[in-house]
């Protein structure tokens, strides 16, 4: 008799998900306030909108808005391309991925003299991402950064942990980390790589260069930044933790980072 077949644990099933996501031409959005802010974001391409009728009812100003003509459904009908999983909450809203310019566009210093940016190295999972774009939005960085490959793309999941944040927030992709790291530091960015094992602090680098454009780099649970990453960085830091065992996941330790990092 054959063995029997395990089923994939939900993080394998999620990463797979989302690298076929990084992959394709639109994107799934599900939920009512993924969904209301994409239809209000003048930068969205907006390609079919699939609600049911108490769905349509919470997005009406926002969907006559947007121009989109609705496809309204009954609840038992309601079978969008998402996960079954998925908390849709009878919206889901088919789209073509933001672009946000390239990095010097999006991430030069201009009027504001102490920008702050995060910049993500093999941060894949896309409920982080998620996490660190809504704290990005929250404490007022120009953007986050990730790599065009391993790293976590647009997806109905990442969007609906943002909370919206993703159609407000800067999310740039780069081809080379490290040479997007020399570019930031030729505008005057100094940066900054988190690192449980240094000896500085995250609020010593901001007290020496927080009066400047700053980059806030973090890596992957686990394996975190790569060595590459860490000699291209100017300084590595860490959170001053209050026990030796102490420790955060990185959306965690992106919003205690982004919060220390706050223009004083």
């Amino acid at each position: 008799m054959a063995p029997r077949s395990k089923k994939k644990p939900a993080w394998i099933v999620e990463k797979e998900r989302s690298r076929r996501a990084g992959g394709a031409e639109t994107v799934w959005l599900f939920g009512i306030h993924a969904v209301r802010d994409a239809l209000a974001n003048p930068m969205r391409e907006r390609l079919r909108l699939m609600v049911t009728k108490n769905a349509h009812d919470k997005l009406e100003a926002e969907i006559k808005a947007s121009g989109i003509e609705p496809e309204i459904l009954d609840p038992r009908k309601f079978n969008p391309p998402i996960d079954a999983q998925s908390v849709h909450q009878g919206a889901a809203l088919e789209v073509k991925p933001l672009d946000w310019g390239d990095l010097s566009s999006t991430c030069a210093p201009r009027k504001d003299p102490t920008p702050r940016v995060v910049v993500l190295d093999r941060v894949t999972d896309p409920h982080n991402v998620g996490a660190i774009l809504r704290s990005a939005e929250v404490f007022g960085a120009r953007a986050v950064i990730g790599t065009q490959r391993n790293s976590a793309p647009e997806t109905g999941a990442l969007a609906k942990t943002a909370s919206g944040a993703l159609e407000r927030q800067p999310y740039v992709k780069v081809r080379n980390l490290a040479t997007a790291l020399r570019t930031l530091r030729d505008m005057g960015y100094y940066i900054i790589g988190m690192d449980g094992t240094a000896n500085s602090t995250v609020d010593d680098a901001v007290f020496l260069h927080g009066k400047g454009p700053l980059a806030i780099v973090l890596g992957a649970e686990g394996p975190g930044l790569r060595d590459l990453t860490k000699q291209t960085c100017d300084e590595l830091v860490k959170i001053d933790y209050a026990s030796d065992f102490g420790s955060l996941n990185v959306s965690n330790a992106a919003a205690v980072a982004l919060y220390a990092a706050k223009p004083k």
